[in-house]
């Protein structure tokens, strides 16, 4: 059995299911992990730019063997999909870069993994065996996409595809009618790297020191799904904190970076997470209601936030449900003051336990051991034994 896995960005700073996922699969069977560029088209800033030229010139070169029997490649994709012309030559090129990769790996026995939509044009065209669409978000309703256009393709793959899996129960109801062999498989996390928040072992990171306590935390790509006012509101209303925010800003964050007390400790190697989150005394999730009534959200952030034991402040997300117990919420910038006040006064111990409890089990190991049993029994279905 070998995948060619259609993911994002291999090294992208953000790790996403697509690398949790990939990796566990990619130890255990040959892997070929195919890049897309994103859904959106790149903006006139020098690091989309940088990024276009990257991809650009890896294009035409041979898969790179990035670990054992684990190799990448990148795929060009003119992210402009309305127009029928870029379309054609968006499938002519990929096509012949991907068959000319599966010939130099000698794959013949492959499974056509999707993370995605929008490369699913290859799918059913590349002599696979099994073709799975991991689906994990309401592409056409992310920011800056053609939403038509990107809906057309994820029914199209949705169709298209042998088996199914949704993260959340949202995304299972909306395509189950598009494609009926659907299964639910809701995200892992990384139980024992996110423990680690709790070893007097670990080491906070030398930038946290001096910082005034408490430290209210959030890890993460900074876009348009978060609510800055939030934050600004957070931030305002008491001064003697710390907000602390780590990843890239991908929106305009000037009024948080006028504050004395917010600081921006920028993108962080997702193996440090645990040392930072060892220094934070309370994480936040301040979603914004417009994302969370258009996607069918479901953050990798909560169930790391709980496996580090950590307090959580979170606007009421339909994840969030299952973990009520160990999550409080809030609606705005007062009400998650009051909550964090709250999580700071009665946090405890046997609290720490009861989130890391809520999360046991929950790994990306098991989740990848649970797809594959499913792909098994696909297989011995689609082969008649």
């Amino acid at each position: 059995m070998e995948f060619i896995y259609f993911g994002n960005d291999w090294f992208a700073e953000n790790r996403t299911s697509s690398h949790h996922i990939a990796k566990r699969l990619g130890a255990l069977y040959p892997m070929l992990y195919v890049e897309v560029p994103g859904l959106r088209a790149p903006k006139a800033n020098k690091r989309d730019l940088l990024k276009l030229f990257r991809k650009l010139r890896m294009t035409f070169r041979r898969p790179q063997l990035v670990a054992p029997h684990f190799w990448r490649m990148t795929l060009p994709q003119i992210p402009l999909h309305r127009i029928a012309a870029i379309r054609f030559l968006n499938r002519a090129i990929s096509g012949l870069l991907i068959r000319r990769a599966i010939r130099i790996l000698g794959f013949n026995d492959a499974i056509a993994w999707f993370h995605a939509p929008h490369p699913g044009f290859l799918a059913k065209q590349l002599g696979e065996k099994l073709t799975v669409f991991y689906c994990i978000d309401e592409y056409s309703k992310m920011p800056d996409v053609d939403g038509s256009s990107v809906q057309a393709m994820d029914d199209d793959l949705t169709r298209k595809a042998d088996i199914v899996f949704a993260c959340n129960q949202s995304l299972l109801e909306t395509h189950r009618d598009l494609n009926s062999n659907i299964y639910l498989s809701p995200h892992g996390v990384d139980t024992e790297a996110f423990a680690l928040a709790n070893s007097p072992h670990t080491q906070v990171p030398e930038e946290v020191n001096g910082l005034s306590r408490p430290i209210i935390g959030f890890w993460g790509l900074l876009d348009r799904w978060l609510d800055i006012g939030i934050l600004e509101h957070i931030a305002l209303a008491r001064p003697e904190w710390t907000i602390l925010l780590i990843g890239r800003a991908a929106v305009d964050v000037s009024t948080l970076k006028r504050l004395p007390n917010v600081v921006f400790a920028g993108v962080r190697p997702y193996a440090e997470l645990p040392s930072w989150a060892k220094a934070i005394d309370v994480c936040v999730l301040p979603f914004t209601s417009e994302s969370i009534k258009l996607r069918a959200m479901s953050p990798l952030k909560l169930r790391e936030y709980l496996a580090a034991g950590k307090p959580i402040v979170s606007v009421p997300v339909p994840e969030g449900k299952q973990f009520s117990k160990v999550v409080l919420t809030a609606e705005d910038g007062p009400g998650f003051v009051k909550a964090i006040e709250n999580a700071l006064v009665t946090n405890s111990p046997e609290l720490v336990a009861l989130r890391q409890k809520a999360v046991a089990g929950k790994t990306w190991d098991a989740r990848v051991e649970s797809v594959l049993d499913r792909l098994q029994g696909e297989l011995l279905r689609i082969s008649g034994t």
